[in-house]
């Protein structure tokens, strides 16, 4: 009988540690496979380009307001087309902004700016003003500009993502419109003209002074 009650005990000592190490076990699966998926969603967040290029973006623009970057500067004038002024800024290694303003008509203005890093532009912001008279009087007219905005998200020179806002400026309208709280619109990129625009540009980053066209 005492043995019968020895091989009981033994049996039931085994058993519960049999349990304890699969609790155990499962335990330590689980807490593995949390710290892994969570390692797998900061990994899949550093690793979004979209992201990236709104950090690198901010580099950037805090180092232009900051006034941290060189610059150098040359204007054109094309008579019956287009006429402005082109900006670059840059540190001691490379160009990282360019800075392009240009009227084509009376009535329209646009403005570019290529964000750039190791010589290819990783962001591009256009902006496209037409203006028009919209009432008032001789003597105080009241003017509208018509905007769009457009953001270019590139990686290796290949668009990853385009947005557009559009909105409306009046001269007589007492709030202010803020585009900042006007969403954008994803669109179809498409980058040929504007690359065109960019590759122009470069051909002119050692330029001084005026010229007559690009």
């Amino acid at each position: 009988m005492k043995i019968l009650f020895l091989t009981a005990g033994v049996i039931l000592m085994a058993s519960c540690k049999n349990e304890k190490e699969k609790t155990s076990y499962k335990e330590s699966v689980s807490r593995d496979t949390f710290v892994m998926q969570k390692d797998s969603v900061h990994t899949n967040l550093a690793q979004d380009p979209i992201d990236q290029i709104k950090k690198q973006y901010a580099v950037l623009q805090t180092q232009l307001e900051t006034k941290k970057l060189g610059s150098s500067k040359f204007n054109y004038d094309c008579n019956d087309e287009p006429s402005g002024e082109v900006i670059f800024y840059s540190d001691k290694d490379e160009i990282k902004v360019i800075e392009h303003f240009y009227a084509e008509h009376s009535h329209f203005s646009a403005s570019e700016k290529y964000f750039i890093k190791d010589g290819k532009p990783f962001f591009i912001f256009r902006q496209e003003t037409v203006w028009n008279f919209d009432g008032g009087t001789p003597e105080k007219p009241v003017t509208k500009d018509d905007i769009t905005e457009t953001r270019i998200y590139l990686q290796n020179n290949q668009p990853l993502k385009c947005l557009e806002k559009k909105y409306s400026i009046k001269s007589d309208q007492k709030e202010k419109t803020a585009p900042d709280t006007i969403p954008g619109k994803e669109i179809r990129c498409n980058v040929d003209e504007i690359f065109k625009s960019y590759q122009s540009l470069l051909k002119h980053k050692d330029q001084k002074g005026s010229i007559q066209c690009l």
